[in-house]
């Protein structure tokens, strides 16, 4: 099919189905004994699917979606091989996908009309955030950009000494003030910094508390305002950061995310090391919020933009 067509470097590609080994390897062998000896699908082998999708953390709503779909093609097809439900698969999932994602994105790019472009950048702690950010302000470094960082999450040491580890490492230039400071201040600072530097890219690290919803929501807010003080239309993104390899509680976090601010785009992280990643197909799915980049591996050069089309193409290859 042409909607499966090849666009990643061969490079990029086998790292993405490097990635994607874990969750292949157990989606389809839980796939194959869920159709052994099954010649059609029938209810029984609907069921069976359903259990198999729910268990490789596709999510309840989206599996019930696949499975009304699937169960459409059956009625209006009247015969359907287990044979066939390897391509009926990927042409749902990717059907789905498509509905949040536009998918044929293959470089870090920004839009032309927003200079700076300015990213913030949310998530509980732990989930990769910060080295997310590093990695993203390597890749836009790569395409010619100049970026700045803030180091807006005060409520850490680690996370201010971890970012600047990673400006150290791209060379690129961080906003930082001391631990315990006025997030907002440290913001209002980067985003100020970075026009008075002529940047392309600003990245503003955030807290990822969320012991107490109402004083994250405060704080991300008052981050906006401040930052509006100076360009008026900031933050341009604001990128939820989810650990893939925690299924279902990536759930939880993109539900209490998206109560405390306004997400725009997802980065999924830690995809390789787990058989997990069939959230992505639910968290796009269920969110309604575009996945732009995922996490395959420990190298700067493993954060991948997300392409629906290579992404479905790993998963069934």
């Amino acid at each position: 099919m042409s909607f499966f067509k090849k666009i990643f470097s061969k490079e990029k590609k086998e790292t993405l189905d490097k990635g994607l080994e874990k969750t292949k390897t157990s989606f389809f062998s839980k796939l194959s004994k869920a159709v052994a000896g099954k010649a059609k699908v029938d209810d029984d082998v609907l069921d069976d699917l359903e259990e198999v999708l729910v268990s490789s953390d596709v999510g309840v709503e989206t599996t019930l979606k696949i499975i009304d779909r699937i169960e459409a093609r059956v009625s209006r097809d009247k015969y359907l091989g287990t044979d066939e439900l390897n391509q009926i698969l990927r042409e749902e999932i990717a059907g789905l996908l498509s509905e949040t994602n536009t998918g044929d994105e293959t470089d870090f790019t920004i839009p032309a009309n927003k200079k700076p472009y300015v990213l913030m950048v949310v998530g509980v702690n732990g989930v990769g955030k910060t080295t997310t950010i590093g990695k993203l302000a390597s890749q836009f470094k790569k395409q010619g950009l100049k970026v700045v960082l803030g180091a807006a999450d005060t409520f850490r040491a680690a996370a201010i000494d971890q970012l600047q580890v990673w400006a150290d490492r791209t060379d690129v230039p961080i906003i930082r003030q001391e631990m315990g400071s006025d997030p907002a201040s440290v913001a209002f600072d980067t985003v100020k910094s970075g026009v008075n530097q002529d940047a392309d890219v600003i990245i503003i690290d955030t807290a990822g508390r969320l012991h107490n919803k109402i004083n994250l929501m405060n704080e991300l807010t008052k981050i906006k305002r401040v930052m509006q003080k100076v360009i008026p239309d900031a933050p341009h993104d604001v990128l939820l950061v989810l650990d893939g390899s925690t299924g279902q509680n990536a759930f939880e976090q993109a539900k209490q995310f998206t109560k405390a601010t306004e997400v725009t785009s997802l980065a999924v992280t830690k995809l390789d090391g787990t058989a997990k990643g069939g959230v992505v197909i639910g968290i796009s799915d269920q969110f309604k919020i575009p996945v732009k980049y995922i996490g395959v591996g420990e190298g700067i050069d493993d954060l991948q933009v997300f392409n629906k089309y290579e992404f479905v193409d790993s998963f069934f290859k």
